[in-house]
């Protein structure tokens, strides 16, 4: 009889279905999650990849849409029952990534999925630094991924260095004060990412007053707190209002990376407030903390779309692609850079 073919753990070697990774059972016990982190960063890959091609061409309906269908149809490939927790937004105002939307090929586990496709169409329509595609995962019964409601969120993202130090409810100038002494700094070498708005003159005013330095970014908050989680980005933190789903995509890089999240839900309607607290547990006016947002085993992957604080973008050459991505697992506090070169058709003119 002819043997079949093993690795050197003894186990046979992996099947792939519609792109996603499939283990045939043997003795030998394989947690499936080691290897369906790979496959969610295919799923970043490819909305970065469909949105790159609207970069600076002003059009960012096409581009949030060519990034959407291009991760379902990736998600959609993948062998797991998947629901869509923080998506593009309601059923009726959604029709691609809708929250509630079920994806995915029978016969895997159930998983919690939260994505931002395209984070920062604005970035990316007018050209501009940090557009990324995102994704969070979680497995139901080992992870969980906050559903949170479409308000707005005071957040305050620092890396590891500075977990357990800072306090959203005391005075910003205190808090990057904890910082720079826990990073090593002086306080006017810290750089706090705010996004640009009127709402935060208040908060600019009073770090500049400081000593501390503003990194002022137009749009999406997202990509400039997971940098704050990087040594070597040059961002120390990120503080500010910005939308409640991004927060919990954002935690969920919090917990992969070992850094500190607190967060308050800001309401603008009695309509947002009473909806926050039909999803919500708990009293919804407290400080939230990474675990409240995200907790247990959590995956992370992220792909630049235009060079950023926290990715390189898209970069096209002759008959090729290239893409600049993170992933980061929880469990093991995995955190992977990848570049990844993708071969392109060849043109009718070539």
């Amino acid at each position: 009889m002819k043997r079949r073919k093993t690795d050197h753990a003894g186990s046979p070697p992996p099947k792939r279905n519609g792109g996603g990774l499939r283990y045939n059972k043997t003795d030998l016990e394989i947690n499936v999650d080691q290897y369906k982190h790979l496959d969610f960063l295919r799923v970043t890959e490819a909305a970065a990849l469909a949105s790159s091609k609207w970069v600076g061409k002003g059009q960012r309906d096409e581009a949030d849409q060519a990034a959407c269908e291009a991760m379902r149809h990736e998600l959609n490939s993948m062998e797991m029952d998947a629901t869509i927790v923080i998506g593009e937004g309601e059923r009726d105002e959604a029709p691609m990534l809708y929250i509630g939307e079920k994806l995915g090929q029978p016969g895997g586990p159930e998983i919690q999925i939260a994505v931002d496709p395209l984070e920062g169409t604005n970035l990316c329509a007018n050209g501009t630094p940090n557009a990324i595609s995102v994704l969070a995962a979680a497995v139901v019964g080992q992870g969980n991924l906050m559903h949170a409601p479409d308000c707005y969120m005071e957040k305050l993202v620092v890396g590891p260095e500075c977990a357990g130090i800072v306090d959203i409810t005391v005075p910003p100038r205190i808090n990057v004060r904890l910082m720079a002494k826990a990073l090593g700094k002086d306080v006017d070498e810290c750089i706090i990412g705010i996004l640009d708005r009127p709402r935060h003159e208040s908060l600019i005013r009073e770090l500049r007053e400081a000593g501390c330095r503003v990194h002022l970014v137009p749009d999406g908050d997202l990509s400039v707190a997971i940098a704050a989680l990087d040594p070597d980005s040059g961002v120390d933190g990120l503080m500010g209002i910005g939308g409640a789903p991004e927060g919990v995509i954002t935690a969920a890089a919090v917990l992969c990376t070992g850094g500190e999240m607190q967060a308050r839900l800001k309401f603008t309607s009695d309509e947002q407030r009473e909806r926050a607290e039909k999803m919500v547990s708990g009293d919804v006016d407290r400080v939230f903390r990474t675990e409240d947002l995200a907790s247990g085993n959590v995956t992370f992957a992220a792909t630049g779309i235009t060079p950023g604080d926290l990715l390189k973008g898209v970069r096209f050459r002759h008959g090729s692609a290239h893409t600049e991505s993170i992933v980061m697992r929880s469990s093991t506090g995995m955190i992977r850079r990848i570049e990844t070169t993708f071969k392109l058709g060849r043109r009718e003119n070539d």
